[in-house]
């Protein structure tokens, strides 16, 4: 294999985010076995994770191809292909239309009408919604970005149930939650990127004070939010020990930021570190710390 195919195939490997890939698959997993609650179809199992992460895969190298001009400008973005132009705007566009094609294809036939719709929502919001208008122009694009980065453990979980239950709609809310205190970490250490891009994130917009102050709040939601899994009978012991365990250490570390010495960028860098121990840990926890519990759906589709 020559060394410019080899190139190239790097590229194609790039645009597609393999750490945020790795991040929904071990969400979806978690998601799917929750509602499997044991009695798992490999099967079905293989082909959500499988779909669901061409589907991230194309959301990413389409992303890739809106935020070119935005990329540029920062430094930890401006090496990316689309940048560059070791690839060309329209192969990395029709790249990730073929990746979505084939993975809204194979949640269409291995899954239901739900998982699908729930993928097709996320999809929407990420590509179109987020990535278009809202990362650029307004303060709220974080929370309007949360609920895409929200939808893989609910697409797990509604493969296996075809329905919204209260179960799916804890996970959508949990994972929403997540994202915030996240995504405002990333944006106060790459303060300097985000500025120079003119990205209205909280940080830049409104400031520091306000970005801690909204971190704080949102991990305090979240913690609350997570302890609704076993309180509604989804989870065991185990998952209350872990997520009130990591919640509160998360917690106590975004306190922190209110130090007088403290150096921002490495406590952002911190909280945003044990952001990922924390959705990891809650993900492979509630996989294994299942139990039966029986809820009326809230919205169910015909397949």
């Amino acid at each position: 294999m020559s060394a410019q195919l080899t190139s190239r195939l790097r590229g194609y490997v790039q645009v597609t985010k393999p750490g945020i890939i790795m991040g929904n698959l071990i969400s979806v997993a978690g998601g799917f076995l929750l509602a499997a609650q044991g009695n798992v179809d490999v099967t079905l199992m293989l082909a959500t994770m499988l779909g669901l992460c061409l589907v991230v895969a194309s959301g990413c190298a389409i992303n890739n191809c809106i935020d070119r001009d935005i990329d540029a400008k920062m430094q930890r973005t401006c090496k990316r292909v689309t940048v560059t132009g070791e690839l060309s705007i329209s192969s990395v566009l029709m790249f990730g239309l073929g990746l979505g094609a084939i993975g809204f294809a194979m949640l269409a036939i291995f899954t239901n009408s739900l998982a699908v719709l729930f993928a097709a929502i996320g999809y929407g919001v990420y590509v179109g919604v987020y990535s278009l208008y809202m990362k650029r122009n307004s303060v709220y694009g974080t929370l309007v970005g949360s609920f895409s980065g929200a939808v893989p453990p609910v697409v797990g979980y509604c493969a296996v149930t075809g329905q919204m239950d209260m179960g799916a709609g804890i996970l959508l809310l949990m994972f929403s939650l997540w994202q915030m205190p996240h995504s405002y970490a990333i944006a106060i250490f790459r303060f300097d990127d985000y500025a120079a891009a003119n990205i209205p994130v909280l940080p830049v917009a409104e400031g520091m004070a306000k970005a801690k102050l909204h971190i704080v709040l949102y991990i305090a939601v979240f913690a609350l939010v997570s302890v609704l899994l076993p309180l509604a009978g989804y989870t065991g012991i185990a998952f209350t020990a872990v997520t009130c365990a990591t919640s509160f250490w998360w917690l106590a570390m975004a306190l922190k930021g209110y130090r007088q010495d403290i150096n921002l960028q490495s406590w952002a860098r911190q909280v945003f570190g044990f952001s990922i121990i924390t959705i990891t840990a809650l993900s492979v926890t509630m996989a294994l710390d299942f139990q039966v519990a029986a809820q009326a759906p809230l919205l169910t589709l015909v397949p």
